[in-house]
């Protein structure tokens, strides 16, 4: 099977380069911006003429949440608009489309964990942005496959786990949000994730099933205690001091409660998902070694 990947660089895309030399049956064509623009409709229609993918995983986005909100424009070209543009053109060439969102798109008020049936209501641009996203891929008529995660980090790029790696090993304190709750996800296991639906749709067409699914890690944490558990993990001294968001003001809104249920996922493609804080341990020991 051949599998177009777009967002290569970024965290994500990164941990599919590293498995897709674990899955040799398969011809991975790996993308950026700078090999292909998907917010361009002449380039990705040509792209797609020339290499035929049988398969489309857009781990490409606008992720700065601050930023988007005066940026609206760009993030919506890159967050809804793009991934119309690949949704398309998986119709028109009967390729099957994997597409990765966030919990940005609920307002954060429950008290139980999303389901992938729950009404959504963002309340940031960047949620807003990702909304439609998911409607033009709904729309479009194609084979897809909808992901929403949450917290994404990784051993690649920039994220929360570095940046508190970095400021704990030169500052004595640091007061983090604890009134903000959901579960750390391990870029790599979601990699694994969209591995697993790959190989079962390589040995069966109809193991693909089409819908919205949700994947985070296992557990519930607090930003605040997701902090403490990275100073743990790297043996540093520095204090965490539990904050309320409105302490800690942002350009953006940002959702109070995130928990996704992942039974979805798990049940439809037999999927085993680690606990987050077994996973953080597995990337601290990554970028230890590194």
């Amino acid at each position: 099977m051949k599998i177009l990947v777009t967002g290569s660089n970024g965290q994500l895309g990164n941990e599919m380069r590293v498995l897709a030399s674990e899955l040799t049956n398969h011809n991975f064509i790996f993308t950026d911006v700078a090999e292909l623009d998907i917010t361009n409709r002449n380039i990705v229609t040509a792209f797609f003429e020339l290499h035929q993918p049988d398969m489309v995983v857009n781990c490409a986005a606008y992720t700065d949440v601050n930023r988007a909100e005066s940026d609206l424009e760009k993030a919506e070209l890159v967050n809804a608009t793009a991934p119309k543009i690949l949704a398309d053109c998986c119709k028109a060439n009967g390729a099957k489309f994997i597409h990765v969102s966030t919990d940005y798109v609920f307002d954060g008020s429950a008290h139980l964990p999303y389901k992938e049936t729950d009404r959504e209501y963002p309340v940031s641009a960047y949620g807003t942005t990702k909304y439609h996203g998911e409607q033009n891929i709904v729309a479009s008529g194609c084979e897809y496959i909808i992901i929403r995660t949450c917290w994404l980090y990784s051993s690649f790029g920039k994220n929360f786990v570095k940046t508190m790696a970095s400021l704990g090993a030169s500052k004595k304190e640091l007061g983090v949000v604890f009134d903000q709750v959901g579960t750390p996800t391990y870029a790599a296991d979601l990699a694994a994730a969209i591995a697993t639906i790959i190989s079962k749709t390589a040995q069966d067409p109809a193991a693909f099933v089409k819908g919205i699914y949700h994947f985070s890690n296992e557990g519930v944490c607090s930003w605040y205690d997701f902090a403490v558990a990275i100073m743990g993990l790297y043996n540093l001294s520095c204090r965490i001091k539990p904050i309320h968001t409105e302490e800690y003001p942002t350009p953006a809104n940002r959702p109070a409660y995130s928990v996704l249920d992942k039974a979805k996922i798990k049940n439809t493609f037999g999927i085993t998902i680690p606990h987050w804080y077994e996973s953080l341990r597995r990337c601290v020991a990554t970028l230890q070694q590194a």
